[in-house]
């Protein structure tokens, strides 16, 4: 009896390891299924409060746990340069492998005078869970709410000046990514605008965080009201080109500057040469309504209506009548509609000096991408320089090159325009 009970213990016992061994292999097949290895894949799994993503511009699993943050500074100046900075505060939230805490925008164009910045939360501009969900697996936004424990905060300075350089900004944030940094809740950058920030993420990363980005129901439905006026101007269905005419007065003494600083004359144009170059589109069909993103109050005179050719329809707001649409509020949220405007157009003309105009072509190019459509080819999302001379002297076809390793171009404008 001895001997059988010996040979059912060793049964028993080959029985428990064959069902170890068959639970191991289990959860690793579900782990390749759960992470991929597949390069270049954003992969992402839950457990518990553990994120697990796999990082598409860098090698690796990158993990980021849900209730480890970021905070950044409040976001000022110009509608893209807030987007650029929003960006890069994701970006900068990515790669230290947290979720960033839902920064305040600035309403206003006041950055000097704080009292006069008007912050406005991000939700109230964009749609918050919009994002998440569009994000997903890339960067994440939370909420103060989700803090567990607020005054479990680091604080870390930005560095600044010509001796901090990219290389050694660079080696901060991947010293703050690991280790004992790793036990507050709560790293909060001070310091510097995020738009001031050195750039270490190439293009396509902040095209994916702008893909991101979706207006709130009521500015979205005020961009549809405008661009419906603009269809309804011709009783048959006429193309629209959406011109980006920096021609105001600040823009002007900026530019001029910018000319002489840089030993070109490929910045600023006039109104006439603005006008000749977009009727020079070639392949443009007549008649054509222009629709003119101008900051009207900033104008010297009201003469942008003016010498334009047969064929072409120019309008502005007033004209239009969608004063009323955009007066009712802040200048970052006249700038918004005026955006999704421009960027839905069957052409859009810009200045490559503009960051407004600079990030409606790289959204314009992502659009044909997705289509399948080159640069050479493209007629659903057509965009132009009219700064830079392009072909029969009309403006220079112009594409974002998406190849490019960091933001630069696009931040603070360029010549050298993919087409």
């Amino acid at each position: 009896m001895l001997w059988m009970e010996r040979f059912n213990f060793k049964i028993s016992s080959n029985s428990i390891s064959l069902k170890c061994v068959f639970v191991l292999v289990a959860v690793l097949i579900l782990r390749a299924l759960l992470l991929p290895s597949i390069p270049g894949l954003v992969g992402r799994a839950e457990w518990g409060n553990i994120v697990y993503i796999r990082n598409d511009s860098q090698s690796g699993i990158a993990v980021r746990q849900d209730n480890k943050f970021l905070e950044v500074p409040q976001i000022v100046w110009g509608l893209n340069n807030q987007k650029i900075a929003f960006a890069r505060a994701c970006l900068t939230a990515r790669m230290l492998n947290r979720t960033l805490l839902m920064p305040s925008l600035s309403a206003s164009l006041f950055y000097k005078e704080i009292d006069l910045l008007q912050p406005i939360s991000f939700d109230k501009v964009f749609q918050f869970q919009k994002f998440n969900e569009l994000c997903n697996g890339f960067v994440r936004l939370g909420r103060y709410s989700d803090l567990s424990n607020p005054t479990q905060v680091l604080e870390l300075q930005k560095g600044s000046g010509r001796k901090w350089t990219l290389e050694r900004d660079l080696e901060q944030l991947r010293e703050h990514s690991k280790g004992k940094f790793d036990n507050y809740q709560v790293i909060r950058i001070i310091g510097k605008n995020p738009f001031l920030w050195h750039d270490h993420w190439p293009v396509r990363d902040y095209a994916k965080v702008f893909e991101c980005l979706v207006l709130v129901d009521e500015f979205a439905n005020e961009a549809d009201r405008v661009v419906s006026r603009i269809r309804a101007v011709s009783l048959q269905p006429l193309p629209y080109v959406a011109v980006h005419m920096r021609v105001e007065i600040d823009w002007m003494i900026h530019c001029k500057k910018l000319e002489q600083r840089l030993n070109t004359n490929q910045i600023c144009s006039s109104k006439d040469e603005i006008i000749q170059r977009v009727a020079n589109i070639e392949g443009l069909k007549t008649p054509a309504v222009v629709y003119l993103a101008v900051a009207d109050k900033l104008l010297q005179n009201s003469s942008v209506l003016e010498s334009w050719g047969e064929g072409f329809l120019p309008f502005e707001k007033k004209k239009l009548g969608v004063e009323g649409i955009y007066s009712k509020y802040p200048y970052l949220i006249q700038s918004a509609i005026d955006y999704e405007v421009c960027l839905r157009a069957d052409i859009f003309v810009g200045n490559s000096f503009s960051t407004f105009s600079s990030l409606i072509v790289l959204e314009r190019t992502q659009k044909m991408i997705k289509k399948g459509e080159s640069g050479t080819n493209n007629i659903t999302w057509p965009s132009y320089a009219y700064n830079i001379k392009g072909e029969s002297n009309g403006p220079k076809r112009w594409i974002t090159n998406m190849s490019d390793l960091n933001l630069q171009a696009i931040s603070y404008g360029t010549t050298h325009i993919s087409s």
